[in-house]
Formats: C-alpha cells, sequence, structure tokens
C-alpha cells in the first residue's frame, strides 16, 4: 500500500503523486497531472496507482485491456460509477476495433519467447533468455498501450456523463509515441497536437500527417531555459486546454497504467513457460514511463506469488544522454552518506541497512528533485532515437526498483547499441530497431563487466520495429 493510503482503502478511481502525497480521482476534469505541481517548486510531482489488489491473471482473452481489467483503476472506477463489467469490455472492444479500423491491428497480447541463441551469445551456457516481442503492436510500439489507457479513460468518463477538457490532444515526441499518438486520435476522431524537434525524421513527419496530426516544429534556442523544447510546447498546451496525450508520467500519470498490462503479460508468460524464477530484466529507458509500469507489474506479479521477488531490474541508457544514471550516482553517494563509515568498508552493513538508506535518500528526491535530475545539458544524438530525453521523467520508481534488490542502471555505448540491434535481428528473425534492442546492448555491457551467471533467466523487450 502507498503512504499516500496508509490505514485506509484508496476510492475506485484514485491516484496519488508521489511527490506531495495530493490524490486525484479520476472524476476531476483533468486527471493527468498534481493539482500542486508548480514550476519551481523542486518536488517531484508524478501521479502514481496504487497498487492492484487483484492476483494478475495467467489466461484469459487475447485483448490485454479486457484480459487484466480487474487490475486496472479504470475498470474499478466504472463499476464503481455504474457501469456493469459486461459494458466496460463492450467500451474497450469498441475503442480497440476503432485502433484496427486505422492501424489495421488491434491490440492483443503479445509474444514472450526463449531464444536459445541470444542466451548463447550471452555466455548463458545453462540460463534462458526470453523476449517480449512489442513490434507488432499498432504503430509498431509498445506505446500505444500507455495511450489506449489514457483513451479508455477519457471513453469511459464520456460514456458515464463526466465532463473532460474539450480541446485537442497534445504530445512531445518525433517517434514511436507519436505514431501511436497519431493512430489513436484518428480512432477517438480526435485532433492531436505534436511538438517536434527540429531533427525529427521525415518519414516519422509524413506518417503523422497522413494520420491528420498537426505537427509543430520546437526549435532549441540559445537562451531559453535548460531542457526540451517540445516539452515546454506541451506544456504550454495542456496549461491552455489540451489534453496530454503522452507517455511522459510526469504529464499525465494515467500512461503509466496502460504500459502496466506489458509488465502484467510478462510476468504471466514468464511463470507459464519457465516458472516463477526470473533473475533479471533489462529495460531500455529514456522518459521512464516504460520501465516504470513494467517494474511496477512485475512488483504486483511477485506479491502475488506469480513469480519469485528476487528479480535484477536495469535500466538501459545511451552514452549520449544517461540523465537516469547520474541520478542514480547521487543517490548512491546519499545512501553512502546516510550509511556512514560501513559504506566504505562494507562491515555490519547489512542489506536491510542499505534499503533503510536507499528509503530515506528516495524520500529526501521527492522534495529535492533538482539534487538528482535535471535537463542534459548537451544536446543528445545516438542512434537509439527513441530514447534521448533530456530527462527521466519518471525516474524515482525506476531507481526504487532498481535498489529494491540490487539492480542497477547501464549505460551503452553507440558501437554496444549498434551490435545490439544487428544480433537481436539476426538472432530472433525480429525485425526490432536500435532503440527497441537497448536491452540487449545493456546486457552486452553487463556481460562485458563479468556480472551475467551462466545459469540465469533473463527477460528483455523488443519494444519497437524497424522503420
Amino acid at each position: 500500500m502507498s503512504p499516500a493510503f496508509e490505514g485506509s482503502s484508496p476510492p475506485a478511481g484514485t491516484l496519488f503523486c508521489g511527490g506531495c502525497g495530493a490524490r486525484v480521482t479520476l472524476d476531476a476534469p483533468a486527471p493527468f497531472r498534481c493539482p500542486r505541481a508548480i514550476a519551481g517548486d523542486d518536488i517531484d510531482h508524478v501521479l502514481e496507482f496504487p497498487p492492484a489488489m487483484t492476483s494478475v491473471p495467467t489466461d484469459g482473452d487475447e485483448q490485454p485491456f479486457v484480459r487484466y481489467r480487474a487490475l486496472l483503476q479504470s475498470h474499478q472506477f466504472a463499476l464503481a460509477r455504474g457501469m456493469s463489467d459486461e459494458g466496460f469490455v463492450e467500451l474497450v472492444r469498441e475503442l480497440d476495433n476503432a485502433v484496427a479500423g486505422v492501424a489495421g491491428v488491434g491490440l492483443r497480447i503479445t509474444p514472450y519467447v526463449k531464444s536459445a541463441p541470444l542466451a548463447a551469445e550471452l555466455g548463458l551456457e545453462r540460463g534462458e533468455v526470453w523476449v517480449k516481442d512489442e513490434t507488432g503492436n499498432p504503430a509498431g510500439s509498445h506505446k500505444l498501450r500507455h495511450l489506449f489507457g489514457i483513451a479508455l479513460h477519457l471513453v469511459v468518463a464520456e460514456r458515464i456523463g463526466l465532463p473532460t477538457r474539450p480541446g485537442p490532444l497534445a504530445i512531445a515526441s518525433c517517434g514511436n509515441a507519436a505514431l501511436a499518438a497519431a493512430v489513436v486520435a484518428r480512432a477517438l476522431d480526435r485532433p492531436l497536437d505534436v511538438y517536434v524537434p527540429e531533427s525529427a525524421d521525415a518519414r516519422v513527419l509524413a506518417e503523422l500527417a497522413s494520420l491528420g496530426a498537426r505537427v509543430v516544429t520546437c526549435a532549441r534556442e540559445p537562451d531559453a531555459p535548460p531542457g526540451d523544447p517540445c516539452l515546454r510546447r506541451l506544456r504550454a498546451a495542456a496549461a491552455d486546454g489540451a489534453v496530454p496525450f503522452t507517455v511522459q508520467g510526469s504529464e499525465n500519470g494515467l500512461a503509466i497504467e496502460g504500459g502496466k498490462t506489458l509488465g502484467w503479460e510478462l510476468a504471466s508468460q514468464h511463470a507459464a513457460g519457465s516458472g516463477p524464477r526470473l533473475d533479471r530484466i533489462a529495460i531500455q529507458v529514456g522518459g521512464g514511463a516504460l520501465a516504470s509500469a513494467c517494474t511496477r507489474a512485475l512488483l504486483e506479479a511477485c506479491v502475488s506469488g506469480l513469480l519469485q521477488p528476487l528479480i535484477l531490474v536495469h535500466a538501459v541508457q545511451t552514452a549520449s544522454v544517461h540523465p537516469l544514471e547520474r541520478a542514480w550516482r547521487k543517490l548512491e553517494e546519499g545512501v553512502a552518506r546516510r550509511l556512514g563509515s560501513h559504506a566504505a568498508s562494507q562491515a555490519g552493513l547489512t542489506p536491510r541497512a542499505r534499503m533503510r538508506a536507499a528509503a530515506d535518500e528516495l524520500a529526501h528526491a521527492r522534495t529535492h528533485r533538482s539534487d538528482f535530475m535535471w535537463p542534459w545539458e548537451e544536446t543528445p544524438r545516438s542512434i537509439a532515437t527513441g530514447i534521448l530525453d533530456d530527462e527521466t521523467y519518471d525516474w524515482r520508481a525506476v531507481c526504487q526498483a532498481m535498489f529494491n534488490v540490487g539492480g542497477s542502471p547501464v549505460v551503452a555505448p553507440e558501437a554496444t547499441l549498434a551490435r545490439a540491434e544487428e544480433r537481436a535481428r539476426a538472432l530472433t528473425g525480429i525485425d526490432v530497431d536500435a532503440t527497441g534492442a537497448a536491452g540487449l546492448a545493456g546486457l552486452f555491457v553487463l556481460q562485458s563487466e563479468g556480472k551475467l551467471a551462466p545459469d540465469e533467466r533473463i527477460a528483455l523487450l523488443f519494444t519497437g520495429v524497424r522503420r
């Protein structure tokens, strides 16, 4: 149970701010961002869902938002406001059919396959590598899961007669998230404004235009404040009444729950195929929504007994831009200070003591965000274009997941990212791009450092198709 709900059960459809503890219910006109968030207050305002209290299903319908609906706050909220379970399922199918009408395919449970060639490539003589393949989703990536969750809230609110923002949908992205947003916006028959950098790929821009999105190019001005100019434009649009239809958890906390369907799926598929033991997972991190959603879902699977609760989490970033890894180092320094001389000698240092110190440092970070997370100073460039975010917006949840059992961030050089993209396609036959295969690059780094045991069971996410 989150500290925000300690001593009480949260009402259906209630979110809380992990930074200040404010509660927001889904019947609010704009339950996207913490209402107390004020520019410059240095509190890490990110809306979060309370943990799902229902066991993760191991089988069921092939539509993930139908299969896992009992774990969704949107489902609990709809039922609490008088909608039937059958009505909710019908609504999901209507939205999914509309998406399929635009993209040619709807959301389905995605493959989770064991790859012996990848295990051999990583030197796992007695181990296993399992790959969750998200490249066949509508718009070619996992991003649509996040946005489907937001869209589902909008249509539920509409159906039960709640007021919603009438303005356009808006997103800051120039890749898979923007394309997924354009597909869902077309399915909803709502206008979409896409704020893109000057470096946006011409092919992506053309596809966005074909889907009816309005593209706004945002230049990096020398005298502008630090950070992503696209995000600044998105925030300005949201202040003017637009719906932040984005995968940055700091701008729309509803995006996290849709992404959790991926983690719930992975957990149930792994338990069915390899049993409850999953030793390690590497997740590519840009803004942090994917890693935040998946690690929360995996924790819930561990609590329900589906998986063993000893999963090492590694957040993989590029050498070009790694704000999460930088924040992690700052946290580690704070933990060492709290532990005093024990940290240097390891004498008397127990895992429980380290966990307490980490929890205290993360609590401090809630109200001192700029001590840990700030925009990257240089303009990032990499072949893994989808994880070049100036900041990791949902960073504390990812760090918490890594602290839980001794995980760590991994920084992958460009050559390793290129190797991972090539080997991923060659060894699995999945047409994944460099961003989508960045988790494998992280494993190559860990392998080179001698950190992989030969009998490990490891999970990977291949998240985006090559375009």
